[in-house]
């Protein structure tokens, strides 16, 4: 039978996971940082010493969300040394232990930032492109992978690794909540020239894509790229959340050379350029390896995103 290892339960992603797996009656372990949630394992921080040894108990297949996750304002002296601490020392710390305990398959949840920042125009990123990460947190994400198929190759275990680009839905924050709070008040956005395309995925879909890397003969040891399977533009998402939350909205035309001018005064170019660049990806592998579609289309991701606040 069964059991999987949820880690980052209290995550935005291991929550809708552990939700989604108590209402099929999927048998999982929680783990969290901190002592005192509710039916979970503490393990404290996660780095090349921490002992998952009790979590792991009756474990069958590990899900592994914990990370340091990826920071617009970094604070850290010296970032990489902070991902490489939690993202492939605590990676790797866990999935050796899992080996040692007999579990069969390790799904490890990277990020699209290993394949780069930016796709071309009219390139989307495949699973099988040279990885070119632009910064610590996507440097350690192919780290962590790297060591995770060494492990696979040394102990049989099987190792599924899974990039997903922006991740949305109820309860989302950062700057996609930020996006969504000012379409529902009206303000203008001048993102209205901006002619790009980027892939998104919602929570549920990832999730339905986690469920069948857990069982699927086809998943192991292998990378798979996720979205909606529908792009989008900047302005075309406004919009799109704008009919999700029953509202209008304004979006002049602003060139984005002074979109980026006026950014970089007031110390914002990052999150423009995210904005205005392209980040797509190509799910095709996905679709044919796994038999798999995304169930929730891009209108019905951002209308549950939308009707959770």
């Amino acid at each position: 039978m069964m059991r999987v290892l949820v880690t980052g339960a209290r995550g935005f992603v291991g929550g809708a996971l552990c939700r989604t797996l108590s209402y099929k009656q999927i048998a999982h372990t929680k783990t969290s940082r901190s002592w005192g949630a509710p039916d979970t394992v503490a393990v404290g921080e996660h780095d090349g010493q921490t002992d998952w040894t009790h979590a792991l108990q009756h474990c069958t297949t590990v899900v592994h969300l914990a990370a340091r996750v990826h920071m617009m304002d970094e604070q850290a002296y010296d970032p990489l040394a902070a991902y490489r601490r939690t993202n492939v020392m605590g990676t790797l710390r866990l999935a050796r232990q899992a080996a040692a305990a007999g579990v069969q398959r390790f799904i490890f949840i990277s990020s699209i930032k290993v394949n780069g920042d930016s796709s071309a125009p009219g390139q989307p990123f495949r699973a099988d492109d040279a990885p070119a990460p632009q910064d610590p947190y996507g440097v350690s994400k192919l780290e962590a992978e790297q060591g995770l198929r060494q492990i696979a190759e040394q102990t049989g275990m099987q190792v599924v690794v899974i990039r997903p680009p922006l991740v949305y839905g109820p309860g989302v924050g950062a700057n996609f909540a930020a996006l969504l709070r000012a379409v529902r008040r009206g303000i203008p956005l001048p993102l209205g020239a901006i002619e790009n395309q980027r892939s998104l995925v919602a929570v549920d879909n990832l999730v339905d894509l986690i469920l069948v890397c857990t069982i699927h003969p086809a998943a192991a040891n292998q990378t798979f790229l996720v979205s909606d399977g529908q792009d989008v533009s900047t302005p075309d998402l406004v919009r799109g959340l704008a009919r999700a939350a029953g509202t209008r909205v304004r979006l002049p035309r602003v060139p984005v050379a002074v979109l980026s001018t006026m950014a970089g005064l007031l110390g914002r170019r990052r999150v423009i350029s995210r904005l205005c660049e392209n980040l797509a990806v190509d799910i095709a592998l996905t679709r044919t390896a796994l038999d798999w579609t995304p169930p929730l289309s891009l209108d019905e991701g951002l209308r549950r995103a939308a009707a959770s606040r």
